[in-house]
């Protein structure tokens, strides 16, 4: 049977690794010189000490066009949003509406679509010739 060997390291330890890479050591750097298995331990380690946290961050470099274009794009995307909530709004109300028609007056949407609206109806009916 073999037997795990687990790394208890000191927080001295941990400071001092740490100090070294807000120094400018990379991650990977730092694992190979003192031999620390596991890609997190470092990383949580400067989380947690680290008094300006990890290096890796992303930043965004773009000419002045395409930041003109993303900020067009963006605010194309709020005026869609507005007009899909608005239609979403209209949409409800027509519904609600011809719910009521339905439950007041007895007419069905179907009705309506073929026939038209009941007082666009001619008076004398099909067939019937006026004089």
């Amino acid at each position: 049977m073999v037997k795990r060997v687990y790394k208890r390291y000191s927080e001295a330890f941990r400071l001092h690794v740490v100090k070294e890479y807000e120094e400018g050591a990379g991650i990977r750097q730092l694992q190979k010189k003192y031999g620390i298995t596991g890609t997190p331990t470092i990383y949580n380690w400067v989380k947690k000490y680290s008094k300006e946290g990890l290096r890796d961050r992303l930043m965004i470099i773009q000419k002045p066009e395409e930041r003109d274009r993303v900020k067009e794009l963006e605010e194309r995307n709020k005026r869609l949003e507005v007009l899909v909530t608005q239609l979403s709004i209209d949409k409800l109300l027509l519904e609600s509406t011809l719910t009521v028609i339905k439950r007041e007056y007895g007419i069905e949407v179907g009705d309506i679509k073929k026939n038209g609206p009941p007082s666009l109806k001619k008076p004398f009916g099909k067939g019937r010739k006026s004089r």
